[in-house]
């Protein structure tokens, strides 16, 4: 892709301020990298500050893997705040707490590091320079946990460069250069794009794709949305991804449904882009295609496995009723009611065996609304796909049974998969509630598996909040998508 504006403008500067700086070049490339680091640190003047961040940006571009790793290290473990003006900063602050007090407490705390970080991002590419540069600590930070100052400061200032308001929505189609689709391809997250034919099909008349963008990175797509146009919401993803049905000529969709969502650069993991992403999507699909009145996802459900194998490891007889105990224990190969459902659901094939899946559906359609929907210390549910949408101000729908039934999502999911409703009158009200308190809003659907009674050992009758030891918040139900 060709170079922005504002990349042409810094090469300029950085041409002309090459008079004033001095380039080392009688050091390894390793010491050529921190000497220039140094220098660009210390230096005053913005064409030469522009020449050094050049130069800086060259030598690391060109570093080996041991030689990178070492320059960030080197980063990380100096460039840090001046520990007796921060000392001093922090006792005049306690010993008189003022405004001003606090202003130069912030200051010498902030290390000197990030001051270089602005730097080097005036360099030419620097912000895509510092999102790979963070890309590659995220790899290392196991490894080498003194890379941990580095990355947190890296994330402090890319979460300040790319908040929603520099972001730039673009409509993806089959006329989109090849270099984007090409990406399109390579970052799809949720479900693996099979080719030039596969990708024709999700840019096809009764599909949208969006891409949103920031002017940093020239071509360099930051979030994929793609979309399918329906009719009803949809309850599986593997027709969603078929091939183009037979058209109904004067059929308009009235749906939309979000299937995929994507972030496409690993360097801005865990920067939020703000709310409400969705809601601007949605405001284009409205221009588009007015026929259009429901507008939800189809979306995964990663963590929901992970967390119910960890409670039938503490206690599987909780999650049942007796009549389903008696079923499981049956259809599980023996071994008694204890661990039958764990053992049943071990059993790769029981997608596949009417009896077992409906044995099991149940349970699991009970315990994901439970998931989805408990309050940890008034944040929310943890599932991270749930709290993207519920954040962006969507309600909890519909659970699928079996919705996806390739390895991935029963390796995530159990095949579970989701509704999220964007109601265009609660999307602000259902954020508010979400980020204050971490209510989830939720349809009369949901909360009647959340009211279903289950057998206690203990007490005779239980219900299925108590299972999880759910605590604080509060949930509000809705009316179902249908009583709408």
């Amino acid at each position: 892709m060709a170079p922005s504006w504002f990349d042409r403008l810094l090469s300029s500067i950085a041409d002309r301020g090459r008079a004033w700086v001095k380039i080392p070049t009688d050091l390894p490339p390793l010491g050529q990298a921190r000497s220039l680091a140094q220098s660009l640190l210390s230096e005053k003047g913005e064409a030469s500050g522009a020449a050094l961040a050049r130069a800086l940006i060259e030598r690391y571009c060109a570093l080996d893997a041991a030689d990178r790793l070492a320059f960030l290290l080197f980063l990380s473990e100096g460039f840090a705040p001046d520990a007796e003006a921060l000392r001093e900063a922090a006792e005049r602050y306690l010993a008189a707490p003022s405004a001003e007090a606090a202003t130069e407490l912030a200051e010498a705390a902030e290390p000197p590091r990030q001051e270089l970080l602005r730097r080097l991002n005036m360099g030419p590419s620097g912000t895509a320079i510092l999102v790979g540069m963070r890309s590659l600590l995220i790899g290392q930070l196991k490894a080498h946990p003194s890379l941990a100052p580095l990355e947190s400061d890296l994330k402090h200032l890319l979460a300040s460069w790319f908040n929603r308001g520099f972001l730039e929505l673009h409509r993806i189609d089959w006329n989109t250069p090849a270099a984007i689709l090409e990406k399109l391809i390579a970052y799809e997250a949720v479900h693996e794009i099979q080719g030039w034919e596969d990708l024709r099909r999700r840019v096809a008349p009764d599909r949208r794709c969006f891409a949103f963008f920031h002017p940093a990175l020239v071509g360099e797509p930051l979030i994929f949305v793609e979309v399918a146009l329906v009719n009803g919401l949809s309850r599986a993803v593997q027709p969603l991804l078929a091939a183009a049905p037979a058209e109904k000529p004067g059929v308009a969709p009235d749906t939309a449904i979000f299937y995929s969502i994507s972030n496409c650069q690993k360097g801005l993991r865990g920067v939020s882009f703000g709310n409400f992403l969705i809601k601007q999507v949605v405001e284009e699909l409205k221009q588009d295609v007015p026929s259009l009145v429901r507008f939800a996802t189809l979306s995964p459900v990663p963590g929901f496995r992970a967390w119910l194998d960890r409670r039938l490891g503490e206690s599987a007889r909780y999650v049942l009723k007796p009549e389903e105990r008696d079923a499981i224990a049956a259809l599980s190969g023996g071994g008694g009611a204890k661990g039958a459902l764990k053992r049943l659901l071990a059993e790769p094939g029981w997608p596949s065996d009417p009896a077992k899946a409906a044995a099991i559906k149940g349970p699991l359609m009970r315990l994901c609304a439970q998931y989805l929907t408990e309050n940890k210390d008034g944040k929310g549910p943890g599932d991270p796909v749930a709290r993207f949408h519920l954040g962006n101000g969507a309600s909890l729908e519909q659970i699928n049974f079996l919705a996806n039934t390739a390895k991935r999502g029963l390796a995530e999911s159990y095949g579970l998969m989701v509704n999220y409703l964007y109601d265009l009158d609660r999307i602000e009200a259902n954020h508010e509630a979400f980020v204050r308190q971490g209510q989830v809003a939720h349809s009369d659907a949901v909360a009647e598996l959340l009211r279903e009674e289950q057998r206690s050992p203990s007490r005779g009758v239980g219900t299925l909040l108590g299972f999880a030891g759910r605590r604080g918040g509060k949930v509000t139900a809705l009316p179902s998508a249908a009583a709408r």
